[in-house]
């Protein structure tokens, strides 16, 4: 509470605090302007009625339900982002620039990310809308129509992207994360008024339950967001000249959960994009493709036995895989030799990488089995009790915790530059 006390005493924290509640104002108004060209009576229906875009739209804090001008928030930002990455590995020029040209490469990449986003903007607002107009939620729209409702969605998607720069630019915490949990918690009183408002003393225990699992994810996410495995390293003693450099010891931080939310972010993605394609056809004429795309819409039902188990596995699958980009052994051992370093009990070079390859996977194993079970708790709990109204509680737990942590962390960060 003094730590909370202090930065509203300290004027440049509090104009920085002030300023991204602002933004955050902007934002859930943003959230709430409707497209053009849509019955709103209609579209309720439709996403009360249809799990896999209620799913959708609970991750997008509401706005894709209302099918507003921010519709696909931060979706197709994050994409490109997810794909600049990936093509690190495909082409060492770019992989050459996020890591060894310092902040004026990193910042051409970021570019790069940003342009990429509006492409895959218009191909995602395409797509969905294509996919309500196959389902009767949007009527015939003629091609100035389609060119303005596009345009629109194109430009929410990058005024949010701008909105989460501007925030990140006050250095307390990422702004698109926490555009993304500002969308999360905006849902929250909704939700909790649902859940009450269906309240019966038979459903006590039920609400019980779900209250007691909800505490125990709190508290899970916090142990493993912050769990790290310390690997002891020391450094030799040189002699200049009449000076000594080096002879201390300390440690490399190697955490458990290094891929933070992305494993959940790319699973979901990938399961959710074979059912966005099948929206394509249902409605088709063609009597077998039709078919095939009801199967599919079936067989990967969010709250279904197989979506479950498919999301789990590329959630574990994942995280060994962001896990890889974001932690390089052979990188981090050269640098520990480099500067006259070494684990104890351990020869540096190859053999320093060879063992923290070795413990990496092993430590990553308990975070990468963590998510997964993070990941599919909605669906336990939808299974165990009869509390429906919180659809995406592990992930959207996950998400504001880890984000919180953060913020937390910066402000703290601050707060002790004032006292130095």
């Amino acid at each position: 509470m003094n730590k909370f006390l202090q930065i509203f005493k300290k004027p440049e924290i509090r104009n920085k605090i002030l300023f991204i509640l602002a933004i955050l104002v902007v934002y859930r108004f943003v959230a709430n302007i409707p497209i053009p060209y849509v019955n709103t009576a209609q579209l309720q229906s439709f996403f009360a009625n249809n799990r896999f875009y209620g799913l959708l739209s609970a991750l997008t804090g509401g706005s894709l339900a209302q099918l507003s001008i921010a519709m696909l928030a931060l979706g197709p930002y994050i994409s490109a982002s997810i794909i600049m990455q990936l093509m690190t590995m495909i082409f060492p020029a770019l992989e050459e620039m996020y890591k060894k040209e310092g902040e004026a490469g990193r910042n051409k990449f970021n570019q790069y990310s940003r342009v990429l986003t509006v492409p895959l903007a218009a191909l995602s607002g395409f797509g969905f809308l294509v996919s309500l107009q196959h389902q009767n939620v949007i009527g015939y729209l003629t091609l100035f129509q389609w060119a303005t409702v596009i345009s629109v969605v194109i430009a929410g998607s990058v005024f949010l992207m701008w909105l989460g720069e501007l925030i990140t630019e006050k250095n307390v915490g990422n702004g698109v994360s926490i555009l993304i949990l500002a969308g999360i918690v905006a849902r929250f009183p909704v939700e909790l008024q649902q859940a009450l408002f269906k309240y019966t003393p038979a459903l006590f225990f039920n609400y019980l339950t779900f209250g007691i699992m909800a505490i125990a994810v709190i508290a899970g996410v916090i142990y493993i967001s912050e769990a790290q495995r310390n690997i002891p390293v020391n450094y030799a003693r040189r002699v200049r000249g009449s000076k000594v450099y080096g002879g201390v010891s300390t440690y490399l931080p190697m955490r458990i959960n290094n891929a933070g939310v992305m494993p959940i972010i790319f699973a979901l993605s990938l399961l959710l994009f074979p059912s966005l394609i099948a929206g394509f056809f249902v409605g088709t004429k063609i009597a077998i493709v039709s078919r095939i795309a009801t199967s599919v819409n079936t067989f990967l039902t969010p709250n279904g036995l197989w979506y479950s188990v498919f999301y789990f596995t590329l959630v574990v699958v994942f995280t060994y895989f962001y896990t890889a980009i974001t932690f390089d052994p052979n990188a981090i051992s050269e640098d520990i030799q480099k500067q006259g370093g070494y684990i104890p009990g351990i020869r540096p070079g190859p053999s320093t990488a060879q063992f923290l390859y070795h413990l990496l996977n092993r430590v990553t194993l308990v975070g990468a089995v963590f998510l997964g079970v993070i990941a599919v708790l909605p669906n336990v709990v939808q299974h165990s009790t009869s509390v429906t109204d919180f659809a995406v509680g592990g992930t959207s737990i996950l998400i504001v915790v880890s984000v919180a942590l953060e913020i937390m962390k910066q402000l703290d960060a601050q707060l002790s530059m004032y006292e130095y």
